[in-house]
């Protein structure tokens, strides 16, 4: 495995960041998750583009997105497969044990791993703990991903890929890596981005493509929903035939086939949709 390290490709066991990164000691840093199919990318721009919102929400310096562009070819030249999870990450580089940052410059990373295609459809669980529409990384794709990480345990703990939580006025808002979506008398609906979940780019192309409206919906819609899915780089639109306990026989439903099929359709005629 070759992976991109600050200016250039390293084999795996000798690519090394410094124990001082700034992305290792207090989070601070940021990343997005690329689909690459056959070493193609999907949506690249947009990623960067959020990539770059989320530097400048944590005031780290814009990237390069040319040097980007090369280091992902060189990644995905390198290492050939399938169906592969493209992973740009970028923090505030080497710095002080503190909150501080250094002068050192930022840190970039990427990595390719090896995915599989997931499943038409999967269940979900709810969380206690709620994210903060308020707080000052709302809307930020960061490394500080503890919060995640606790969550997808409990998920997989209790037979299920993903975890959903509401904000903090009890608002249904997004998953650990997703956003969801849920289909009421047959519109679909998403929580808008003022819920505090992160503006995914699955998100905004379903929104797009299929006439989704967004929508401040309580938690409990999930205990009325006709049809649930979810949406991320990795899953495209993925329905959900079980929330807590709570089974929806048939999934995908009509509607969530629907979405399905156009999101299948749109992304094969566009590798770069802007």
């Amino acid at each position: 495995m070759r992976i991109w390290l600050d200016g250039g490709l390293r084999d795996a066991d000798s690519a090394r960041v410094s124990v001082f990164d700034h992305g290792l000691t207090v989070g601070d840093g940021i990343f997005e998750t690329v689909k690459a199919a056959e070493g193609r990318t999907f949506a690249l721009t947009r990623h960067l583009d959020r990539l770059t919102r989320s530097a400048r929400g944590l005031g780290l310096p814009d990237p390069d997105h040319d040097e980007i562009r090369a280091a992902c070819a060189a990644v995905l030249a390198a290492n050939p497969m399938p169906l592969g999870r493209l992973r740009i990450t970028y923090t505030g580089g080497h710095g002080p044990l503190g909150s501080d940052r250094g002068e050192h410059g930022p840190t970039l990373v990427v990595a390719l791993g090896e995915t599989a295609r997931r499943p038409d459809s999967t269940a979900v669980i709810t969380v206690p703990w709620t994210r903060n529409e308020r707080g000052a990384l709302t809307g930020l794709k960061t490394t500080s991903y503890a919060e995640n990480v606790v969550a997808l345990a409990r998920a997989h703990e209790r037979g299920a890929s993903e975890a959903l939580f509401a904000n903090t006025v009890d608002q249904l808002c997004e998953g650990t890596g997703s956003n969801v979506f849920v289909v009421l008398n047959g519109e679909i609906h998403t929580p808008p981005v003022s819920s505090g979940c992160l503006p995914g780019i699955t998100r905004a192309l379903a929104v797009e493509w299929t006439g989704a409206t967004e929508t401040d919906l309580p938690l409990d819609v999930l205990d009325r929903a006709d049809e649930i899915f979810l949406t991320s780089t990795l899953r495209d639109i993925q329905a959900v035939h079980r929330v807590d306990d709570r089974e929806l026989p048939g999934a995908p439903g009509p509607v969530t086939a629907k979405a399905m099929r156009i999101f299948e359709e749109r992304s094969g005629q566009d590798l770069d949709p802007r």
